[in-house]
């Protein structure tokens, strides 16, 4: 093991020795390299002649580049082609911490880590694969999952997917989740908490999330470690009264020496950038030092570094950009209000009582999507290749229900969406 990996395992386990005990043996080898190029390249900054950086410059210092791109884009050179540091721009790192505040009061003055760059969210789960899940691990997901899940967690780092329904009576169901990790082996526990749900477009009420906290406080006040992955693509897209607005990441930052929260978030979804590729981790754990979150950040900008060097500069200076114009909230609350009333009208084409002998609408209040489970027999794969092929309607079919992504529909066609899902189960129900 690396030197530099020692280091920062030791300011782990001196000051969070349970937080040491949930990295993965990947996650205890890897470390930031500051001894090698990136070290020998600060020292050699401003210096009258700089061999070290692996980019090409002009004669006057500043980053060569086609004269083409001048045009396109209205910005310094600086903040166009450069590499970014692996942690992120710092400027754009210290934003997005106080945004997180922000946008969830209820952190108060909650110690948390500086965020770090990924690209994008998929990225970020992908890291914190790597950093905390071992073979043969198990991941404890709902049963209305993303896909890309699998690929990650089962695929890429050979864990195993366990799943607890997410559903009973019309909201979530905090007895099967807490049953599921009470029945968890071992003295780790892997959770991932994916709110707005994709595919099922629910977040939990604010009556529910206290269940799911005390379900995990539960099993790490037996002893056990607990790694909860909080997936917040979707966060901010809330459109009922009575759910919860903020991140679970606020309930767990705080809970227990034995519960790491990890919150993955980023522009793509809530900022409508999803070709820019920039997400963020942020990590919080009771009684964390500074030197604890500091070796975290070291280690995780060390597995982006190891995976894929660092996030695109430019798009990191778009958004920073743009968050910092005045016409920004009003700009990004006319697009959350065209998804209301998109929302909105799907909920009335849905509610037509002829519908209910077909297929029923699984719980939904935010996000891009929900989800229709059909009756009698009915198949989503079949229902799937009849609307494509007789309604020009594209679905989509995870397990035996259709996702229904109204993010990517106008308003007038919803109704007909729902009128053509219903005419699909009554041809094939013959």
């Amino acid at each position: 093991m690396d030197a530099q990996a020692i280091s920062l395992n030791h300011i782990i386990q001196e000051n969070s020795p349970q937080l040491f005990e949930m990295l993965s043996e990947r996650g205890k080898n890897i470390f930031f390299p500051k001894l090698g190029i990136l070290a020998q390249a600060a020292q050699a900054k401003g210096k009258d002649i700089n061999a070290t950086i692996g980019e090409a410059v002009e004669d006057d210092g500043s980053s060569m580049h086609l004269p083409e791109f001048d045009a396109l884009v209205n910005m310094p050179t600086s903040s166009i082609f450069p590499y970014a540091p692996s942690f992120g721009k710092p400027e754009f790192r210290k934003y997005w911490k106080e945004s997180i505040y922000r946008k969830n009061p209820s952190l108060g003055d909650c110690f948390i880590s500086n965020p770090v760059a990924t690209n994008g969210l998929t990225h970020g789960i992908s890291m914190a694969g790597y950093l905390f899940v071992n073979e043969a691990d198990t991941v404890l997901l709902s049963n209305h999952y993303w896909e890309n899940y699998n690929l990650i967690f089962e695929n890429n780092y050979g864990a195993q997917v366990d799943t607890f329904e997410l559903f009973t009576r019309g909201g979530f169901n905090v007895a099967d989740f807490s049953k599921k990790l009470q029945a968890s082996k071992g003295e780790k526990i892997i959770t991932l908490l994916n709110f707005p749900n994709n595919p099922s477009g629910y977040t939990p009420l604010v009556s529910e999330i206290e269940g799911i906290v005390s379900a995990i406080k539960q099993v790490a006040d037996a002893g056990k470690k607990v790694v909860v992955i909080i997936d917040d693509a979707y966060f901010g897209l809330v459109y009922e009264k009575g759910v919860y607005m903020e991140s679970i990441f606020t309930q767990l930052a705080n809970l227990s020496e034995n519960v790491l929260a990890l919150k993955l978030d980023g522009a793509t979804k809530e900022d409508y950038v999803w070709g820019f590729r920039v997400g963020f981790m942020t990590y919080a754990i009771k009684g964390a030092t500074t030197a604890v979150y500091e070796a975290l950040e070291n280690k995780t900008a060390g597995a982006v570094r190891g995976n894929i060097s660092n996030i695109s500069q430019l798009s990191q200076s778009l958004l920073l950009k743009v968050y910092t114009a005045p016409t920004y909230e009003a700009s990004k609350k006319e697009k959350y209000d065209l998804l209301k009333s998109r929302y909105d009208c799907l909920k009335v084409a849905l509610s037509r009582p002829e519908y209910a002998e077909y297929f029923a609408a699984l719980p939904f209040n935010s996000g891009y999507f929900m989800c229709v489970e059909p009756k009698k027999g009915l198949k989503a794969e079949d229902l799937r290749k009849h609307l494509l092929e007789k309604y020009s309607t594209g679905v989509i079919v995870l397990g035996n229900v259709l996702r229904l992504a109204f993010s990517a529909v106008p308003a007038s066609k919803l109704p007909i969406l729902v009128e053509n899902i219903y005419k699909a189960c009554k041809e094939l129900d013959k």
